[in-house]
């Protein structure tokens, strides 16, 4: 279900606004909203050590890969992780060491793209939204791929809402735990910024209405059950969610 926000409420859609122009068929206040992820994206790209000072940090941790980016190359996240604004990171119970939590600008892409120039990918970007993007360190550095360490259910909390008026790059990214500030950097202090990617991706793949590309993160910091997560980008809002440990299974 797609809904648009208008002051203390969500009017409800009749279609998707990616689309076309939907009409308004109900209302529900804002306060009683449940939030799921603002986009279920037909693919979900991610963009890795796109900030300088995060790929020193990463370099003085003894990362081989952390080195500054000659060209803009993208990455993929599952479906399966995203989660919503409000609920809860689960903490799968087998994971060891470093929990991480990096707050990240997110583009929503709004029209097909195929061999788009700079100002195109920059016309095609339908709004902003924020995502957390959660690791486990450890599992990180045992498997092969990032499978589980970044693609586990709900490590990817992303919303709370699409904004469609706002120069994102001109923002700043505040990173919280249990009020406070762990993390701020000007949100726009890229490597490469979103349009670079986009009009690399569209020169060997096409890019569809709702697809999302997250930008990457300047800082990351340690979270635990029982923490909750909040990541502001100034100009579009706050993604907010608790940390649980997982439930014991049978």
């Amino acid at each position: 279900m797609w809904g648009r926000v208008e002051d203390d409420a969500v009017r409800l859609l009749s279609d998707s606004p990616l689309e076309g122009d939907p009409t308004v068929i109900g209302t529900v206040p804002l306060a009683e909203a449940c939030w799921l992820p603002p986009v279920v994206p037909p693919v979900f790209y991610a963009v890795g050590m796109n900030y300088p000072r995060h790929i020193e940090h990463a370099r003085l941790l003894g990362d081989k890969a952390a080195v500054t980016p000659e060209r803009p190359e993208p990455g993929y996240r599952a479906n399966n992780a995203l989660t919503g604004h409000g609920t809860a990171i689960v903490k799968p119970a087998g994971v060891r060491g470093r929990f991480e939590a990096e707050p990240e600008l997110v583009a929503v892409i709004g029209r097909t793209l195929r061999h788009a120039t700079y100002e195109e990918a920059r016309d095609a970007v339908f709004g902003w939204t924020i995502g957390n993007d959660v690791s486990a360190r450890t599992w990180q550095h045992e498997d092969r791929s990032f499978w589980r360490s970044k693609n586990s259910d709900t490590f990817k909390p992303m919303g709370p809402w699409i904004e469609t008026d706002v120069d994102a790059l001109a923002q700043t990214t505040t990173l919280r735990v249990n009020g406070e500030v762990r993390a701020t950097f000007p949100t726009g202090d890229m490597v490469f910024d979103p349009f670079d990617y986009m009009a690399e991706m569209s020169r060997h793949l096409t890019l569809h209405p709702g697809d999302v590309l997250w930008m990457g993160a300047e800082s990351t910091c340690r979270i635990e059950a029982g923490d909750t997560v909040e990541v502001e980008i100034s100009g579009i809002g706050v993604l907010s969610n608790p940390v649980r440990a997982e439930s014991a299974h049978p």
